[in-house]
């Protein structure tokens, strides 16, 4: 009896929320017309967006208070509102998430006052319930009423708050269109890195090398000791040469990647990070491979949250999981370090962030000041 009242009395705290804001919507009607009548008017156009975003603003109110009842998110998709006056004034005509609003808007003001209907099951529902429950040992019939309206009333303001299907294709185009741009731009500053790197390093060794073996050569005839001493320098010099190399193959592809796959590659990182790092692999050397370009981004990912945790976290211990997903790799990163990470500190965290969205993955990070940080990424694959 009392887990019905309960319950009951939170449908009706919803219930009692919805009316108010339903009443609201009554009020906001001036608001409309005043607004219909100074763009009709064209000098009061401006007054347009503005309205626009405030029901904006509303419709997330009730999305925010439709979510807290049934505990799913209503995701919200809109065009941004920027520009001249009159740019504002026709993307706000123009976005369909304007005119979805609108119509749940009208809606609303009708079944948002539910808590008309709910208020006269109280007397009912406690007399015949706690008859039901205390006396007949049965369920309650009267007070799952009123939990029934409000779930009535969150079901239809979900299906209208929903973004419409074409807001959705014109979000997801306006995503990939800018991942694309960031993974172009990606691509470039990497470019840029391997000629850098081999310019500066690798082929400065070999011109390095190069010299000396010219020199050990003119050296040779006259001062055989001086020429071996050059050719033990031109030997140290192409080691380092092909360490250069090797470093640069490995910001392109590592190899051990190919060799191992994603789990021994890991375990080979964690060993070398200087951490003592908790790896649980997913069982990813069982069962086919992800692609190849889904590991690298993986592997960078560990890589460089494994870096940030050894730099800046003030801890030696980090765990990394590997979970092989239906529709996808997923990657997750955690320490119990200091926190406080923050994307635009350093290119590092937004590099990530763009090589994974450039394979339309995602990531998720939580670094509250003080800790735990930890980092979540969703890579879309076929297995």
């Amino acid at each position: 009896m009392w887990k019905s009242v309960r319950r009951a009395a939170s449908a009706t705290l919803h219930l009692f929320a919805a009316a108010a804001m339903a009443f609201g919507m009554w009020i906001f009607i001036t608001v409309l017309l005043i607004t219909a009548v100074g763009t009709v008017a064209v000098v009061g156009a401006w007054l347009l967006p503005e309205t626009v975003l405030l029901i904006r603003r509303i419709a997330g109110a009730k999305r925010g208070l439709t979510a807290a009842w049934t505990g799913v998110r209503i995701p919200e998709v809109y065009q941004p509102l920027t520009g001249t006056v009159r740019e504002r004034v026709v993307r706000s005509v123009r976005d369909p998430g304007t005119r979805h609003d609108l119509r749940w808007m009208a809606a609303y003001w009708f079944y948002g006052a539910l808590l008309a209907l709910a208020l006269p099951l109280w007397p009912t529902g406690l007399v015949v319930d706690g008859v039901r429950c205390g006396l007949l040992r049965r369920e309650a019939v009267v007070l799952p009423l009123i939990v029934r309206l409000a779930d009535l009333e969150a079901d239809w303001s979900t299906a209208l708050l929903k973004p419409p299907p074409q807001a959705l294709l014109t979000a997801r185009v306006e995503r990939l269109a800018q991942t694309r741009a960031d993974a172009i731009n990606a691509h470039g500053a990497e470019l840029r890195r391997i000629e850098r790197d081999l310019h500066d390093g690798a082929q400065a060794q070999l011109v390095a090398l190069s010299m000396r073996i010219g020199l050990a050569r003119r050296a040779y005839a006259g001062a055989p000791e001086s020429a071996l001493k050059l050719l033990d320098e031109a030997q140290e010099q192409a080691e380092k040469a092909l360490t250069e190399l090797r470093h640069v193959v490995r910001g392109i592809h590592p190899p051990i990647l190919t060799d191992r796959g994603l789990a021994g590659a890991v375990r080979a990182l964690a060993a070398s990070s200087g951490l003592e790092v908790a790896l649980d692999d997913g069982g990813l050397d069982q069962g086919p491979r992800a692609p190849a370009a889904v590991e690298a981004a993986a592997y960078f990912v560990v890589a460089e949250a494994l870096t940030n945790v050894a730099k800046y976290s003030g801890v030696t211990r980090a765990e990394v999981h590997l979970v092989r997903a239906r529709r996808g790799l997923r990657v997750r990163i955690r320490d119990e370090g200091c926190g406080g990470a923050d994307e635009a500190g350093g290119s590092g965290l937004l590099g990530m962030r763009r090589r994974v969205a450039a394979l339309d993955g995602t990531v998720r990070m939580s670094s509250p000041v003080g800790g735990p940080t930890m980092i979540e990424v969703e890579l879309p694959c076929v297995w």
